[in-house]
């Protein structure tokens, strides 16, 4: 494990040590919250945060008043998800296999959930998260291009489930999208029956 809380050597996350890093950046100004205010400009009245880390984004939404579930795989961030949100409801379960057993307005892949799934499993994250989509709701991506998961793949990935994309921005604070750049956000939408 390095400091950053990235993970090393096939090991879980330092969920406190991800997490100073972004109380860090509060301190000094920085707005930590533009995934939650793109989510919110929605307005979901529920919201699952796939691959929630340490519950950054699903604790602003929940302030907003918004019913957010989180799941993570790594029980260290979940411990500090836990820690940070003691009243929001967490679930530990890897991505590709999730079953929740209920739909949400919007499922959101905040912080390069997708590269953190290994390449041969990321058809059956998105499959999974699709699942819990419900009609007329959205899944919303947001993950760097410069690896090895291409947007051409992951589109294909969410028309395979019914999902068809609605929205792209380079960044979390919708600036203009622009093939060839390093970060794509990715809206997609489900008609109104699956």
């Amino acid at each position: 494990m390095n400091g950053s809380g990235v993970p090393m050597g096939g090991k879980g996350f330092d969920g406190p040590a991800y997490q100073s890093r972004f109380d860090a950046l509060a301190r000094q100004g920085l707005d930590v919250h533009g995934e939650a205010e793109l989510v919110a400009a929605y307005g979901p009245g529920s919201v699952l945060d796939a691959g929630c880390g340490t519950g950054r984004v699903a604790i602003e939404l929940a302030r907003r008043g918004i019913d957010v579930v989180g799941v993570d795989r790594d029980l260290s961030m979940l411990a500090e998800a836990t820690r940070l949100g003691p009243d929001l409801e967490w679930v530990q379960a890897d991505l590709t296999g999730l079953d929740l057993g209920r739909d949400f307005e919007l499922v959101v892949l905040a912080g390069n959930v997708p590269l953190f799934t290994p390449a041969a499993d990321r058809e059956a994250m998105v499959r999974a998260c699709a699942r819990h989509v419900a009609p007329n709701g959205r899944l919303v991506a947001g993950f760097q291009l410069d690896r090895d998961y291409h947007l051409a793949d992951y589109d294909a990935a969410c028309t395979a489930e019914g999902l068809l994309g609605e929205d792209r921005w380079s960044t979390w604070d919708r600036a203009p999208f622009s093939p060839g750049g390093g970060y794509a956000v990715s809206v997609h939408r489900r008609a109104s029956s699956h």
